[in-house]
Parts: C-alpha cells; structure tokens; sequence
C-alpha cells in the first residue's frame, strides 16, 4: 500500500500494490460485470468543472442569501394604489406590483436587485404581513437603510452580517460579496476535488486493462 509521488498524475501506487488491484479485478467477475479500467471521459471531467465555475460565478454568494427589505419597497409604495386595489385577485395584484417593483430595480444602482427579486417572489398576503414594518423603517432613524434588513418569514428583522464600522460607530449590515459561508463552501470543493484525484490515482493506470478472460 505503499504511495507512489514521483509521477502523480500517472499514479501514487507501487507497483506491488497496482499489481494486486489487477488480480483482485481479474478474480472478482461479480456475475459477469468486471473492471475494464476506462479513464474518466474528458467530456465528464469538463462538465464537473463547468458545474462548480457556473454555480460560483452565478449563485455568488451561495450561503445565507435571503431577500431584504429593499426588494420589496416599491411593491409597498403602491400597494394601496387605487390601481392596485381595483384589481380583482391577489394574484392580479401581485403581478402589476412585481412589474413595477422591476422596473424600479431596473434603474438601481445595485444591478443585482432584478436577479434576486426574480429568485425571492412574494405573495399578497406576506407583503401585507410586512408592509408595516417596511414603512416603519423608512419613516424611523434607524442608522440602516432597508437593504440592511432581511425578510424572515412574517418579520423584519436587521441583516446579521456585521462589516466595518462606519464612521457613526455602527457596522455595516449589508451582505458581503464574499462572506464566510462562501469561505466553507469553497473549502468543501476543494476537499472533494482533491479527494476524487487521490482515490483515482491511487487505482491502476488506466492503460493497464486487467485480464478478464481468465478463469475464476
């Protein structure tokens, strides 16, 4: 069982120890099936590349991503519109509010407003459930704006990110573009790559083709 580190990308494995991976294929046929020793096909091996860069660049931050108030502002400004209210259903209701809430975010500063709206729609009855929070916040001092509150559930509640201290002695509340949760996820990848290259070095070579024409 002794590793191998002059060439590891051939393989880590003795000889000895490659050897006997070989013979213990060629003996175990398991009803027919056996080992043929193929690589991993190029086309896989890009794919669980392409996954991992995608969901990093795309979903960024992964971990602990929830809407925040800001979202939902405009959606709350109008709600109680005489345009809004003639509409027959919630879902009516919704839909006009959503639009209105997009093209708002539309004209941010923040780019990200429109894709994380998309990702955290909300029904009439949960915006009413929130609305006076919402407008509490606005009209109260508080030292945040709403894009440091996040919506839980029925509750309003401020971000618990804490950043630098601004110059009011208060910590920033905004979610970082790199927190800590992106920190573990990035560690848990790697351990994975790194874990799948050492089982996978530690087989055969795969132009070693064990024998399976030899008898039980």
């Amino acid at each position: 069982m002794a590793w191998k580190m002059d060439n590891p990308l051939y393989t880590m494995s003795d000889d000895q120890t490659n050897d006997a991976t070989l013979r213990d294929w060629e003996a175990e046929k398991h009803g027919g099936l056996w080992e043929g020793n193929n690589r991993l096909p190029y086309p896989f091996t890009f794919l669980i590349g392409l996954i991992i860069v995608t969901a990093f660049l795309v979903t960024k931050p992964i971990w602990g991503q929830r809407p925040s108030a800001e979202l939902y502002a405009p959606m709350i400004a109008a709600m109680d519109s005489a345009e809004i209210q003639k509409l027959a259903t919630p879902k009516e209701k919704m839909a006009a509010l959503t639009e209105r809430a997009m093209a708002a975010h539309k004209q941010a500063s923040d780019s990200r407003l429109p894709g994380m709206l998309e990702r955290h729609p909300i029904q009439w009855e949960d915006l009413q459930l929130v609305a006076a929070k919402v407008r509490e916040i606005q009209s109260a001092n508080t030292g945040y704006g709403l894009d440091s509150y996040n919506i839980v559930g029925d509750q309003v509640v401020l971000k618990n990110h804490e950043g630098v201290v601004r110059e009011d002695g208060k910590r920033e509340r905004t979610q970082p573009w790199w927190d800590k949760g992106y920190t573990i996820d990035v560690f848990y990848v790697s351990y994975f790559v790194i874990a799948m290259v050492l089982v996978c070095k530690r087989l055969p070579h795969f132009s070693k083709k064990p024998n399976m024409s030899k008898a039980k």
